[in-house]
């Protein structure tokens, strides 16, 4: 291992070690929305023709009602939402970089055995998304928490966008799979070739990846220096329990968490939704599905490096207090959404319908200034665990928007039906950002402070 410190310290040389670290927060969320994703391109090649028609022969098909497949797109939410607050903990006690490699060699184990898994019928495949969520629970709290460590104040919205790389593994498992589904079929395309990335993946995160600066073998130390003194005594190394009684008691993490659970909604929606719907409804066949479905993802990636330059640059210059930027920016992140999904419900043209989509997900962008990054202000100490927490209850979307769907589509699956799904989700966007307006905050929160503990007579002299 030193030498090949020694060889990638000659590498990267005049990389930022921080900039290391922000490239490895985009991979790692690229894995993570690989894995979270693949089975709404997959299922579609996976099940047998309601109508008795001829599908092309991508594998085995099976008789899974759409019902079974909303618990199947659902399953990987149920697993994930029992893992992201204890696994909050656990990145915060032993640190993020080895959770993370344990969670992605979990992953990749659990991808390769998928096709088995379908093989033995609806069950078995089911526990396969579901453990597959059970372990990625831990991954976005352990990105946060490297946030909170290697992130300056004034590049912490560069940082936040940065987790846009899920976008990235949305738009490469929604384009890149669909083509490799029609080449190879679903096991390879959509399973196999996935694992292999996963395990490369892994690999490079290990080489790159510290918890703290302190800890990086390769920062040099001005650099560390930097980072240290720009984040003060707001981050503490000390480890503690995070203070659970009073997070669910404060006013500005509640009303954060709603705000959350709002863009999660709309997320998640168009995340599991999006391609049954330009396949089913809109006439797509299965590679243009796949491309027309990673536009919006696209757009929000995009923006959200563009909106995260901006909130960067208003903190420098000082134009904005922190909450009133948290609370203005919700305009764009979830009110103009909103309205792009209100506007869905009136449209039939194709095109039309795809372009409203892009600027709804687009506009969302925005997030990484509002609910995204607000708990990195009210908590450093425990924005793993405040992002766990809110990712926890949030998560409940990603199986409840499928099954509202299959809901609404039961009995007729028709443009009609599709409107109430989206006036649902407008009102997701919109209603939890009113109330953040009149109750979020910017502030840091007294219960972030830790305590060291006292000095002996030793340690004083």
């Amino acid at each position: 291992m030193v030498e090949i410190n020694a060889f990638l310290a000659r590498v990267f040389r005049r990389v930022p070690a921080r900039l290391n670290i922000g490239f490895m927060l985009f991979l790692g969320c690229f894995i993570t929305y690989m894995v979270r994703v693949n089975m709404s391109i997959n299922i579609l090649a996976m099940v047998e023709s309601r109508d008795n028609e001829t599908l092309p022969d991508y594998g085995d098909r099976y008789p899974w009602n759409a019902d079974q497949q909303g618990l199947l797109l659902g399953a990987y939410f149920w697993g994930y939402l029992f893992t992201s607050i204890p696994g909050a903990y656990l990145a915060e006690y032993f640190g993020p970089k080895i959770v993370t490699e344990l969670v992605f060699i979990g992953c990749a184990v659990i991808t390769a055995l998928s096709p088995l898994a379908a093989s033995g019928g609806f069950g078995t495949m089911y526990a396969a998304r579901f453990l597959t969520g059970i372990l990625s629970g831990p991954l976005y709290p352990c990105f946060h928490n490297l946030i909170s460590r290697w992130a300056p104040p004034d590049e912490k919205g560069k940082y936040v966008a940065s987790l846009q790389g899920g976008t990235l593994g949305t738009i490469f498992t929604w384009q890149m799979i669909g083509f490799l589904v029609e080449a190879v079929g679903w096991a390879w395309g959509g399973f196999y070739i996935p694992t292999i990335i996963i395990i490369v993946a892994t690999l490079i995160w290990f080489m790159l990846t510290a918890d703290r600066p302190d800890t990086h073998p390769r920062i040099t130390e001005e650099e560390r220096t930097y980072i240290e003194n720009s984040l003060g005594d707001t981050v503490s190394n000390e480890k503690k329990v995070p203070p659970y009684l009073k997070l669910i008691k404060s006013v500005p993490f509640l009303s954060l968490m709603v705000l959350h659970y709002g863009n999660l909604w709309g997320l998640y929606f168009l995340l599991t939704a999006t391609p049954k719907f330009m396949s089913e409804i809109l006439g797509f066949n299965m590679g243009s599905t796949g491309v027309l479905s990673s536009l919006p993802h696209i757009a929000r990636m995009l923006l959200s490096f563009v909106f995260g330059s901006i909130g960067d640059l208003i903190k420098r210059r000082g134009w904005l207090r922190i909450t009133v930027m948290r609370k203005f920016f919700c305009i764009f992140s979830h009110i103009v959404p909103g309205l792009f999904l209100i506007g869905l419900c009136f449209v039939h043209e194709p095109y039309t319908c795809v372009a409203l989509i892009t600027l709804s997900l687009g506009f969302n962008g925005a997030s990484v200034l509002t609910n995204l990054q607000n708990s990195q202000d009210l908590a450093p100490n425990f924005a793993g665990t405040l992002y766990g927490i809110m990712n926890a209850i949030g998560t409940t979307t990603g199986f409840l928007t499928p099954l509202l769907v299959a809901y609404f589509t039961r009995e007729e699956n028709t443009f009609e039906n599709w409107r109430y799904v989206f006036m649902i989700g407008a009102g997701a966007y919109i209603a939890p950002a009113i109330l953040f307006f009149f109750f979020g905050s910017g502030q840091v929160q007294p219960w972030n402070s830790i305590e060291k503990p006292p000095k002996s007579e030793e340690d004083s002299k």
